[in-house]
C-alpha cells in the first residue's frame, strides 16, 4: 500500500510499504478514506520528538471502513464506516473505566513505532487497529465525514482543555494559539457555558474563524493580550486560560493572562525539559496548572450530540483537502502556514 513515512527531520516521503495484518484476534483493518496532518505530528516532523524509528508511517487521525477484523472481534461488521480516536484502549482497564483512556494499560499512539516496537499511523491506506471494539466507534447519523475525522482528535482534545479549565458562564477565558485544537477549545469552552471568551493568535485567517466561533480574537500583533484581559477583569486577568501550542512563550503567555488563583489548562505537547513556568512563579500565583493528553476515546461519545446539532461550522477549520499523494508538500505547507492553510485532510 501507499503510506506517507518518517525519514528525519523534514522528511516525510510517499512509500510503498506492506499492508497491515491482523496480528491478534482483538484487531480489525481498516481502510483509510480520510486521514489528516495534526500539529502534534510537526513535533515528529521536526524531530523535537526524539526516539521515532525511520519508516514509521504516520498519522493518527482517521476515519475509514472496516475491511478484516479478528477472531475475537464481534461487535463490528466488515462494511461498518468508523472513526478512531488517536490511542487504542481496552475499555476494562482501571484508567479507562475511569475515564483517562489515553492512559489504557494496553494503549498504543497510532504512528508512533521506536526501537520497532509500537503502532504504525493512519497516514496511508489501511491501519491496523488494535483492541478494536474499544477503540473504534461507528460514524453515526448526522456527523459528515470530516465532522468525524475530527472527533477522533482534535475536537476532543479542545473539548478536554476546555473540560479542564472549570467554565464558569460568569468568568472569563483566554484560548492562546488557535490552530485546530485551540479552535476546538474554543467550541468546547462554548459548550460548557463559557460567555466571555478571548482567542488570541497572529494568523488572520484563524482569528476569523475563532471569531465565528463565538469568541474576541486578540491578534497579538497589533494588541497587548495581557492588558485587554486585564482591561476585560478590573485588572485581575483570565479565570482560566486553555493552551493550545506547547510551547515556552505559550506558557509564558498563559502565566501572564490568568488570574492569581486562576487555572492553566494545557494540551499543546510540551517537548522542552523544564517548563518556562517556574515553581516559585506557580507558588506566588496560586497556579492549578492541568496538563496531559486528552483522552479522546472517553470524550467522542459526550461529543457526537454536539456534532449532531450543528451549532459551529466546524468543518471551517479544514482549509485543504488533499490526495495523500500530495503527503509530503502538505506537510510543507502545513507546517510554514502557506496558503492561509489550517488543517489538511488526505484521501487516499
Amino acid at each position: 500500500m501507499r503510506a506517507l513515512t518518517f525519514h528525519g527531520a523534514r522528511d516525510v516521503r510517499l512509500s510503498t510499504v506492506a499492508d497491515p495484518a491482523v496480528l491478534d484476534p482483538a484487531d480489525a483493518i481498516v481502510r483509510i478514506t480520510r486521514t489528516a496532518i495534526c500539529g502534534s505530528d510537526l513535533h515528529a516532523y521536526h524531530e523535537r520528538e526524539q526516539g521515532l524509528d525511520h519508516g514509521t508511517v504516520m498519522g493518527h487521525e482517521f476515519i475509514g471502513e472496516v475491511v478484516e477484523v479478528g477472531a475475537d472481534v464481534r461487535a463490528l461488521r466488515v462494511g461498518a464506516r468508523v472513526l478512531s480516536p488517536f490511542t487504542t484502549s481496552c475499555g476494562a482497564c482501571y484508567f479507562c473505566r475511569s475515564g483517562l483512556t489515553a492512559r489504557c494499560e494496553r494503549g498504543q499512539l497510532f504512528g508512533w513505532v521506536g526501537d520497532e516496537h509500537g503502532l504504525h499511523g493512519a497516514q496511508a491506506e489501511y491501519v491496523r487497529v488494535p483492541l478494536a471494539e474499544s477503540t473504534l466507534v461507528g460514524i453515526p447519523d448526522g456527523v459528515t465525514d470530516d465532522e468525524a475525522l475530527l472527533l477522533g482528535d482534535v475536537m476532543s482534545t479542545g473539548y478536554y482543555c476546555a473540560l479542564r479549565a472549570d467554565i464558569d458562564p460568569r468568568g472569563t477565558y483566554a484560548v492562546v494559539g488557535l490552530g485546530p485544537v485551540g479552535l476546538m477549545a474554543i467550541v468546547g469552552a462554548r459548550e460548557l457555558g463559557a460567555e466571555r471568551l478571548y482567542a488570541v493568535d497572529v494568523v488572520p485567517e484563524r482569528l476569523a474563524i475563532a471569531e465565528r466561533f463565538g469568541a474576541i480574537p486578540i491578534d497579538a500583533r497589533t494588541a497587548h493580550p495581557q492588558q485587554t484581559l486585564r482591561d476585560a477583569t478590573e485588572g485581575r486577568g483570565a479565570d482560566a486560560v486553555l493552551e493550545a501550542v506547547g510551547s515556552p512563550s505559550a506558557s509564558e503567555l498563559a502565566l501572564a493572562l490568568v488570574r492569581p488563583g486562576g487555572t492553566i489548562s494545557i494540551v499543546g505537547v510540551h517537548n522542552e525539559p523544564h517548563f518556562s513556568i517556574s515553581p516559585t512563579q506557580a507558588y506566588d500565583h496560586n497556579l492549578t496548572l492541568r496538563i496531559g493528553r486528552c483522552p479522546a476515546r472517553a470524550m467522542i461519545d459526550r461529543l457526537i450530540p454536539t456534532v449532531q446539532a450543528k451549532r459551529y461550522p466546524l468543518d471551517a477549520i479544514i482549509s485543504h483537502h488533499l490526495p495523500l499523494a500530495d503527503g509530503p508538500e502538505a506537510y510543507r505547507t502545513f507546517d510554514q502556514k502557506l496558503d492561509g492553510c489550517t488543517k489538511v485532510v488526505l484521501t487516499p
